[in-house]
């Protein structure tokens, strides 16, 4: 049984069963295994169930049996668009695209949270227990997480998404929902105070005890864990030693599962980061600083994120486990907005990872040109990655970019590119006729409080 420890150090060390409820570490740290196992070998031929649960088997081996895993695996797929869940396409020589769009909610989130959702189920009931579960969206993981806890009984979902900061189809996603365990919140802020708030929920220790509260976004390892097999997917279709990987990404979440990946002994040149206008993670890669700025919102609104979450994972790795520097210079950036890693760390840093960012401008060039070249639609998250990986790629490298969101799901963008309006499948074709039902609120933590309290049953 593989221990999980806090990246802040002071916070005992759990199983995985604990860490997928508690999701935060009690010191605010986020949870990372204290040993990453080796990379099974994966057969392509098995499918993409098999796969995943010869990748995850190590990460929850003493929380569930091998048979309740391969069913819950086996369930939480079963429902994509894709037989293969994932598939690999070609897009130019040497460049292909990972498609994650195959879900019900039309984005990456999907999955893991699909099988996130069923963890939750099963180890609620094993303990026969109930959780409220609290998180902040950037566009896509907030339906995701909806999809994957609707109709649950031991489940209460709230989910803050920034009002007027995520596309019409986003939105509608979370607030269409007609479930009774399902919440959506508009907060008028960013991305920034939405996961701000929901930190501040777990930090108040009584009313975390109170209201037995839990998460579902990128902080929770158990996304993590279920993202890694599809980075052990693709290179397992690839005839090639080692596959670089180009993620459009803000929360760093995406990014950071293939990174453990490597960790386990996958075979990977380097990760390209791509970035929006919100460029942190590139300016980091670049100077080896941490500097906030203001949150710009952008066609690609899912990155529109300054403070990268799951960057204090790599950070943890980077201080070789030392979980008191890392809660040092995540609170000296908290402060004064500015913090630097180190010239060792961020050479360790460069050594496995580079990164670029794309305008608008540029991105909308970019889902012009695909289309104009392949005659594929593509959404301005993925384009923001094709166009990072075209600008960094190395003529003998294979690069595989992360395809993070069907194009649908950003119609104006797409539209406004290619003169193309891409349809919603027919099962969300009524979208835009359904009711909404949401609140808005403040950035206020007692105003958050107030409502979860109201709501939960």
């Amino acid at each position: 049984m593989i221990p999980y420890v806090s990246t802040r150090g002071r916070a005992p060390a759990l199983d995985f069963g604990d860490v997928l409820l508690a999701g935060l570490a009690v010191d605010g740290g986020l949870y990372v295994p204290a040993e990453v196992p080796a990379l099974p070998p994966v057969d392509p031929a098995r499918g993409y169930a098999a796969a995943a649960v010869e990748v995850m088997w190590p990460y929850v081996e003493g929380s569930l049996t091998r048979h309740e895993l391969e069913r819950l695996v086996a369930e939480s797929y079963a429902g994509f668009d894709h037989p293969e869940v994932c598939p690999l396409v070609p897009l130019d020589d040497r460049h292909l695209l990972l498609e994650l769009f195959h879900g019900p909610t039309l984005a990456f989130k999907d999955v893991a949270l699909q099988l996130v959702g069923r963890l939750f189920d099963h180890e609620l009931e094993r303990r026969d227990e109930r959780v409220v579960i609290v998180g902040a969206t950037s566009g896509d993981t907030g339906s995701a997480a909806i999809e994957a806890c609707r109709d649950r009984d031991r489940i209460d979902i709230v989910i803050l998404f920034p009002a007027g900061r995520v596309s019409e189809v986003q939105r509608r996603q979370m607030t269409t929902v007609d479930a009774p365990n399902v919440h959506a919140v508009a907060v008028e802020g960013t991305f920034d105070d939405c996961q701000d708030l929901v930190k501040g929920l777990f930090a108040d220790t009584a009313f975390r005890a109170r209201t037995n509260l839990s998460a579902v976004n990128s902080i929770n390892w158990a996304r993590v864990m279920a993202q890694i097999v599809y980075y052990a997917w693709a290179a397992a279709h690839l005839d090639d030693p080692a596959v670089t990987f180009c993620v459009p990404t803000g929360n760093f979440g995406n990014v950071y599962a293939g990174h453990v990946a490597r960790r386990g002994g996958l075979g990977v040149e380097r990760f390209l980061v791509a970035s929006n206008a919100n460029d942190i993670l590139t300016r980091l890669l670049e100077t080896g600083e941490l500097v906030a700025a203001e949150v710009v919102p952008t066609l690609s609104p899912s990155m529109d994120i300054q403070i990268s979450s799951n960057l204090e994972r790599l950070l943890f790795e980077l201080h070789d486990g030392d979980g008191a520097a890392v809660a040092e210079l995540l609170g000296r950036f908290r402060a004064t907005g500015r913090a630097s890693i180190g010239p060792e760390r961020h050479a360790r840093l460069r050594a496995g990872f580079a990164g670029d960012r794309l305008d608008d401008d540029e991105t909308l060039e970019v889902i012009a040109s695909v289309h104009r070249r392949h005659g594929r639609l593509v959404d301005p998250h993925t384009a923001v990655g094709i166009g990072v990986a075209e600008r960094l790629r190395r003529p003998d490298e294979t690069v595989v970019t992360l395809a993070t969101a069907h194009p649908a799901k950003f119609p104006d963008a797409v539209e406004a590119a290619t003169g193309v309006r891409p349809a919603l499948p027919a099962r969300l074709a009524d979208l835009h006729e359904r009711p909404e039902r949401y609140e808005t609120l403040p950035a206020d933590l007692a105003a958050v409080e107030d409502l979860v309290d109201r709501v939960r049953r």
